[in-house]
């Protein structure tokens, strides 16, 4: 009988102070949230700075995970924006306080 391994997976929503958005799907929501905030990787939200975690969802199934992220990606701004406000009206940074001053990996 095979065992069934346990993992995580998120679909997550950044932004920047002009609250310019980007959702995306990730295995380790800490470490993908320092990259975009670190502009460790080129790309869309290294160049706009995207650097504030405002929205996430867990998941187990990494099918539903990306299922989800495709669905996010194909609605209007608008209703992005909604989502976001329903979880975290101030948009805050909800990875503000997850890193020390030491840089990660």
């Amino acid at each position: 009988m095979r065992r069934r391994l346990e993992y995580n997976f998120y679909i997550y929503i950044m932004a920047n102070k002009w609250r310019t958005i980007y959702a995306g799907v990730t295995n380790d929501l800490e470490r993908r949230a320092w990259q975009h905030k670190t502009k460790a990787t080129p790309g869309f939200t290294a160049k706009y700075g995207l650097d504030q975690l405002v929205y996430f969802e867990y998941y187990e199934d990494i099918r539903q995970a990306i299922a989800r992220e495709k669905q996010i990606k194909g609605w209007t701004r608008e209703k992005k924006v909604a989502l976001i406000e329903k979880m975290n009206p101030e948009w805050k940074d909800l990875a503000a306080d997850w890193y020390s001053d030491t840089p990660r990996k």
